[in-house]
């Protein structure tokens, strides 16, 4: 028998090229589907929706029922916003809440300014231990201001600043926001609904994020909506889009969520004790929170919703670098990745039932495979025509049919905001808005793709912390 090193080679490099072709078709063809059905449960959800009323409609009609909130916002290194932050929050318009501000063992001088800022001073307060973190330093407080406590503890990371806050809230609710975030006034009314209208089974409630870039800020509130002039702010701004008004509204009409914002999400105290509070050996702890709320639940066979409300919003800042921003989009991806791995044994089990096939099933297909997928499939294209086995015209065809329903998605997207929230008041606007949606398949696409191709290496030599994240601050000045 003659052997044919070159034939060999070349038949091997065939069948690995066809093999590669079949895993990228039958996966994209999978996300496709995927994302048509949650466009039609993003459409049902809003078509069924009662109208949005006024905040002081809301006020009339929940005073009397709202529960007490507390207000979480852990802080690290923020000196240049934390003082507009806690004014914003103490103005929220809520009937019984609290701000409980956690520094994190800033090495700034975010404590000094809030204690300066509002006259505080060293009080007791009792605290649990029904949660593990770092140990806390000191609270502080003013009888003048009762709704604030500042709490001062060993630098633990975000999920043990929230954690420290969760053992020392007094509310049955508490809402986990970012420090430098900045709440709509009616947020607490409105993202608070599903626990008034179903009180005994809702446990958590996501919120719309949206980018505060190139808005007017005015004592901590939102005054103009405006577009930013960075590409990077604007096509970020159609992610936030896609993210929220259409998977997250859509998982969330099909009772499937898997992540609420760690930016902004309403949480039953209670049931995130009993799931042990948020994990600390994750960048994901958001994420990975509301997956062990769905495990709880469903392996105690106890009734219980996970919504998401749209209206409430709350607005934070992009980053407007490519290096931080690569950086952001690697952590997302190593914390989706660690989650996975964490609960694999969820994905398709019955047991956990929509969870396990609907929640798990998007987080395989965008989360796992989508971005090694897509590289796969850059690497594929040039091989194929090497080999000669890919004519221009398919190549085209493949092309146009990926880049028109991305265009399609982001589309229907935009119809979303506009019939939704309107928080985009020109014409103009949503005109810039329709152009990022094509260009933003023409690299930035690509380029994603790459920056969570290097999550998933920093998941596989299993790499821990966020990074630098430098900001800019609403107030202008770099931070």
């Amino acid at each position: 028998m003659n052997f044919e090193p070159a034939a060999w080679a070349a038949d091997w490099m065939l069948s690995a090229a066809q093999g590669i072709a079949l895993v990228v078709i039958v996966t994209g063809l999978a996300q496709t589907a995927f994302y048509i059905v949650q466009l039609i449960y993003a459409a049902a959800a809003l078509s069924s929706r009662p109208p949005v009323p006024r905040g002081a409609t809301l006020w009339r009609r929940y005073s009397d029922q709202a529960p007490p909130i507390a207000v979480i916002a852990p802080a690290y290194n923020e000196e240049l916003t934390v003082v507009e932050s806690v004014r914003s929050l103490l103005a929220l318009h809520y009937p019984a809440f609290e701000v409980l501000l956690v520094n994190d063992g800033s090495k700034d001088a975010t404590l000094q300014r809030v204690i300066d800022e509002f006259g505080l001073k060293q009080v007791g307060r009792f605290v649990d231990d029904s949660v593990e973190h770092k140990p806390i330093r000191g609270f502080y407080a003013n009888p003048a201001l009762p709704r604030l406590l500042v709490i001062d503890k060993e630098n633990g990371g975000k999920a043990d600043a929230l954690n420290a806050g969760i053992n020392a809230a007094r509310s049955s609710l508490f809402c986990a926001i970012d420090a430098d975030s900045i709440l709509e006034p009616d947020a607490l009314l409105r993202v608070v609904r599903p626990f008034i209208d179903y009180p005994d089974r809702t446990i958590a409630v996501g919120g719309t994020i949206r980018i505060a870039n190139g808005c007017t800020i005015d004592a901590g509130r939102v005054t103009t909506v405006r577009l930013p002039r960075n590409f990077l702010a604007l096509v970020q701004i159609m992610e936030y889009l896609r993210a929220f008004l259409m998977a997250r509204l859509a998982l969330g009409r099909m009772q499937a969520l898997t992540v609420i914002s760690g930016a902004f999400g309403l949480f039953s105290r209670q049931r995130v004790v009993e799931v042990g509070g948020y994990s600390h050996a994750t960048v994901g702890e958001d994420m990975e929170l509301v997956v062990k709320l769905h495990r709880h639940m469903r392996d105690n066979r106890l009734p219980y919703r996970i919504d998401f409300i749209a209206e409430p919003v709350c607005w934070t800042e992009c980053p407007e670098d490519v290096g931080v921003l690569g950086r952001q989009r690697a952590r997302w991806q190593r914390g989706a990745l660690e989650c996975f791995a964490k609960h694999k044994d969820m994905c398709f089990n019955p047991r956990y039932g929509r969870i396990g096939f609907v929640g798990f099933g998007h987080i395989l297909l965008v989360d796992v495979l989508g971005p090694v997928v897509e590289v796969l499939g850059y690497a594929l294209v040039p091989l194929l025509y090497a080999l000669k086995l890919l004519a221009v015209e398919w190549l085209l065809a493949f092309l146009a049919a990926t880049f028109t329903f991305g265009i399609f998605i982001s589309a229907l997207t935009l119809i979303l905001e506009e019939v939704q929230l309107r928080r985009f008041p020109r014409a103009r606007e949503l005109a810039i808005l329709a152009v990022i949606a094509v260009v933003e398949n023409l690299g930035y696409r690509q380029l994603s793709n790459v920056w969570r191709i290097k999550g998933w290496w920093q998941f596989l030599r299993r790499e821990q912390g966020w990074g630098a994240m430098t900001r800019k601050g609403f107030g202008g000045t770099p931070a």
